[in-house]
């Protein structure tokens, strides 16, 4: 009988890379003191992974159902939906779903800063949400809540609506916000709900007690509401029906949650969690240890503050965040190691030096106390390709990990 153990795959946003020239030539992962990450190395089998395939640049949601093992071109429900489930919001069958975020805009509708200048206390986001949530427009009911810093997710309940239209967000500072656009003729009902409620969200937010009181503190009012990423609701089949297990997610951004949601997880929360570079990886580390030591049968643990630091251009910071990462598995594996199979790896990689998502394959190490070893030591983007692992694709992950856990049952006699 196969070894039965705990799968447990730690993901870190975004923390493939390129050689940084602040860091003398080395990627992140090189330039890194990663102990732990280099005894799953020297122990383990490394490769690179072409997380859904050469050639693609991954979103982080689209990586992420890879990951979980689903195909993301015939899964995938859009960014919306997922923003939805992991905020807490709940969508069915005919809703549209969108991401949402504050932003700061001028009376002739150019946006002057896209997230509202981040910085949001949770007293400032209730009072957002309040002025949002429950409006009625044209018969169609909107949900909203606030999630971390400029974020939310929003979701129209009506009839007859579609997913089918353009985002009102125009990605750019100084640029006016766009007008939603129906790609179909059914979805123009949903198309006027959207941009008479972006026009009312400026009417509702601008006037706020707290948006007076952010720009006397010198901070960037939050005086419209951007949407994008629309999404129906759509049925898959969960881990549960398909392996058998029991599955855990622990994560700190509402994408990440409402993936793993969308496909049977369940969320297990940390307190101080936040995503950041600041989030609480030692409470990260217990609970995940605790996941392991009670009837998990897989725990995913996401790590975002390496993605964050990406996208600001940070790579001091990115290297920083790696540490900790590597000390929060470290934690892990001095409590329950014996009890593991491990990945350690990342959804997609962002450049410090480009700031945005790209096509390079990220490294990926798989850890036991009895798989076979390769020759590789350290995991870095430069040492993954030499690997036992050699180049696999995301959705291969989750299989052969269940695999290695004894989750899975032979095939044929």
């Amino acid at each position: 009988m196969a070894t039965k153990s705990t799968a447990v795959m730690v993901v870190m946003d975004g923390a493939g890379d390129r050689p940084v020239p602040e860091l003398g030539g080395l990627t992140p992962f090189q330039a890194a003191k990663t102990p732990n990450f280099d005894r799953l190395a020297s122990q383990g089998q490394s490769g690179l992974m072409h997380v859904i395939s050469p050639g693609v640049t991954p979103g982080s949601d689209t990586a992420h159902l890879a990951l979980f093992g689903y195909d993301p071109v015939t899964t995938y429900p859009g960014r919306g939906p997922l923003e939805a489930l992991g905020a807490g919001l709940q969508s069915k069958p005919g809703d549209v779903a969108f991401r949402a975020n504050f932003a700061t805009m001028n009376p002739d509708f150019t946006v002057t800063d896209r997230r509202a200048g981040r910085e949001f206390t949770g007293e400032e986001g209730l009072a957002l949400q309040k002025a949002l949530d429950g409006l009625d427009i044209d018969g169609v009911r909107v949900h909203f809540v606030h999630t971390v810093e400029h974020r939310g997710a929003l979701v129209l309940e009506g009839k007859g609506l579609s997913e089918k239209i353009t985002d009102v967000d125009p990605h750019e500072d100084g640029k006016k916000v766009l007008q939603a656009t129906p790609l179909v003729p059914e979805a123009k009902r949903t198309a006027d709900v959207v941009n008479k409620l972006i026009r009312l969200s400026f009417e509702r937010l601008r006037g706020l007690d707290v948006n007076k009181a952010r720009q006397m503190r010198g901070i960037a009012s939050a005086n419209v509401l951007l949407l994008r990423g629309p999404g129906q609701h759509r049925e898959v089949s969960t881990l549960k029906e398909r392996f058998g297990i029991r599955s855990a997610v622990i994560a700190g951004g509402a994408l990440y949650i409402g993936t793993a949601k969308y496909v049977g997880m369940e969320h297990i929360k940390v307190q101080g969690q936040t995503g950041t570079i600041d989030t609480n990886f030692d409470g990260i580390a217990d609970k995940a240890a605790e996941c392991v030591e009670s009837d998990y049968d897989y725990v995913f643990v996401h790590i975002k503050a390496t993605d964050n630091a990406s996208h600001d251009h940070n790579a001091k910071q990115k290297v920083l965040a790696i540490e900790r990462t590597d000390r929060m598995v470290g934690r892990v594996l001095d409590r329950v190691g014996k009890k593991i199979v491990i990945v350690v790896t990342a959804d997609h990689t962002t450049p410090v030096t480009v700031g945005e998502h790209t096509c390079d394959p990220v490294p990926i190490v798989i850890w036991s106390s009895f798989i076979r070893p390769d020759s590789v030591k350290r995991l870095t983007e430069i040492d993954a390709p030499h690997g036992a692992l050699h180049t696999i694709r995301g959705i291969d992950v989750l299989p052969m990990l269940l695999g290695y856990s004894g989750k899975t049952e032979k095939f044929g006699s």
